[in-house]
């Protein structure tokens, strides 16, 4: 079979590329390059420029190319700006999921894997997050994505697609630099900028209930969320009938602000300037761990890189891209 991978070009999305592509999978890749980059993709991945807003588009694609799946990465996902821009976030991440989902409809498609986010689960005050813990999204981001599971679940129950909803935590690192993170919107990127230019890097809040005062995250290398999504699409592709699944990705390990400041400055040689400590931002809950059991059970995949990896690959890509970085 052939899959559909939107926002295939981004940095989470070409990961998902090489590896389903990489085990043998037949893809196809949608982006509008707004954010995403061609060189990213080998030269035998057909990219196909374009939204999912653009219907004749998707129900071009999905002849020329015989899509029989897909697998659904493109939105927006900078969770201020889905404060600023509550509008844009819902029309590209709930309308353009609507649209994408009637052509999937049209078209006869019958596997569907959505790439979600802890975001739906707001700040859960539990020290592992479950797939049951209730989902109080506390920003645009996050709603939009809650609703997209929603709608993914609904249609596949009612047109008989079997689907997939993947919870990622906190996304970090890169399978070769050519495929580093280009943002500077999460910790290891802001912190890689900070001392970059010689200023000091910031830890918002120290007074957490936390054993050293700093928020508590799960971070995931980005080539174990690729492999996830690889055998999330192959159990789709295996069902003979529709089925829903939901999972959380992450590693069920902790890491506080405090210990990865530490890692960073450890890897890059950078001990000057310190971090300084700044007031905790509003909205910043103290822990979010994922329980990775299900995950597990359901899929037999389990997270295989840990957090120096991450902070090591993330870097070199960083370089590769900043070699003043190094020289500093």
């Amino acid at each position: 079979m052939t899959w559909l991978i939107t926002g295939g070009a981004g940095y989470i999305g070409a990961h998902v590329t090489r590896a389903m592509a990489d085990a043998g999978e037949d893809v196809v890749v949608l982006d509008d390059l707004t954010s995403g980059r061609p060189e990213r993709l080998p030269d035998d991945i057909p990219l196909v420029r374009g939204t999912v807003l653009d219907r004749e588009l998707l129900d071009r694609t999905f002849a020329d190319h015989r899509v029989s799946g897909v697998v659904h990465l493109a939105a927006r996902k900078q969770v201020g700006e889905s404060v600023e821009q509550p509008l844009r976030y819902y029309r590209e991440n709930v309308h353009g999921l609507t649209v994408l989902l009637e052509a999937v409809v049209a078209a006869g498609m019958r596997r569907f894997a959505f790439s979600s986010s802890a975001a739906v689960y707001g700040m859960p005050d539990v020290d592992l997050v479950t797939e049951d813990t209730p989902c109080l999204p506390m920003n645009p981001y996050g709603e939009t994505k809650l609703t997209g599971e929603w709608l993914v679940r609904a249609t596949g129950r009612t047109h008989g697609i079997a689907t997939a909803c993947l919870r990622y935590f906190n996304v970090a690192g890169a399978a070769d630099p050519g495929l580093a993170d280009t943002g500077v919107f999460n910790i290891i990127p802001m912190y890689f900028d900070a001392l970059t230019r010689g200023e000091a890097p910031l830890i918002f809040g120290d007074d957490y209930p936390t054993p050293d005062g700093t928020c508590i995250r799960d971070y995931i290398h980005v080539e174990d969320l690729a492999d996830a999504h690889l055998v999330a699409a192959r159990r789709l592709a295996s069902r003979e009938g529709a089925g829903d699944l939901t999972v959380n990705i992450g590693t069920g390990r902790g890491v506080s602000v405090r210990e990865l400041a530490d890692l960073i400055a450890e890897v890059t040689g950078r001990t000057d300037p310190a971090p300084r400590v700044v007031g905790r931002r509003a909205g910043d809950p103290a822990r979010v761990v994922a329980s990775a059991e299900l995950i597990s059970k359901e899929l037999g995949w389990t997270a295989r890189h840990g957090v120096r990896e991450m902070v090591e690959s993330a870097w070199e890509g960083w370089c590769l891209r900043h070699p003043e970085a190094r020289s500093r």
